[in-house]
């Protein structure tokens, strides 16, 4: 006898309907954080090496206006979000040098002002470009367990039905229950982990360039106060 699916949800027990309502409800939150972040480092990889392009092109010529104008066209990138930082650091911190007023006190570093404007807007990017993986990282360890626990409900209700003299048309949907939340919490964990994987050596790509560039971002100041 064929069980359809219809037949099988209707006959299926209450803990195990909300086993496989739950992992439902977790693909589609899998489904919108694979596509939101793919769309998010999609259009930062492709900002980054348009904005590494102009801002070495600007850096060469002692252009900061023009970097810094460059930096802000590129606000999807998280390179260009860095060094807009460090750019108006620099800018304050040569403001400050040529303005001393009575209330200043001591010597200002301009490389040290400029460096910790990098390095706090390195942190909040590197963690809005992480943002949405620990969910990712939740459903793939949590659904096997959910689709487990739906097939473990799935058994306990065929044994219940062998015991009361059930025929394998009875018996059936309970055993057919447990197999589809195994498969149901399977099929949600498989892409999550693959998909977290993915996009965490994405973040750590656009970290390691993000360091590079601030790096190099940083010798420039560098090379500017010495001349």
């Amino acid at each position: 006898m064929e069980f359809h699916p219809e037949q099988i949800w209707t006959m299926m027990s209450l803990p195990g309907k909300a086993a496989i309502i739950f992992m439902g409800i977790l693909s589609i939150y899998m489904l919108y954080v694979v596509i939101d972040r793919f769309l998010v480092y999609s259009a930062a990889s492709r900002q980054s090496i348009s904005y590494v392009l102009s801002l070495r092109e600007h850096l060469a010529k002692r252009r900061v206006d023009d970097a810094l104008k460059a930096a802000q066209l590129h606000n999807k990138s998280p390179v260009a979000k860095v060094v807009e930082a460090g750019l108006k650091a620099l800018k304050q911190g040569r403001e400050a040098l040529s303005n001393e007023g009575p209330e200043d006190v001591g010597h200002f570093d301009i490389v040290d002002s400029v460096n910790r404007a990098v390095d706090r807007v390195k942190e909040r990017e590197t963690s809005n470009l992480r943002k949405g993986l620990g969910g990712l990282a939740s459903v793939a360890s949590a659904t096997p367990f959910i689709g487990l626990f739906g097939t473990v409900v799935g058994i306990i209700n065929a044994f219940g039905l062998l015991k009361n003299g059930g025929s394998i048309d009875t018996v059936g949907p309970a055993i057919a229950e447990a197999l589809y939340a195994t498969a149901g919490g399977l099929m949600v964990a498989i892409p999550a982990a693959m998909f977290f994987n993915y996009y965490t050596t994405r973040v750590e790509t656009m970290v390691v360039d993000m360091n590079d560039v601030s790096s190099e971002f940083i010798d420039f100041v560098l090379k500017e106060g010495r001349s």
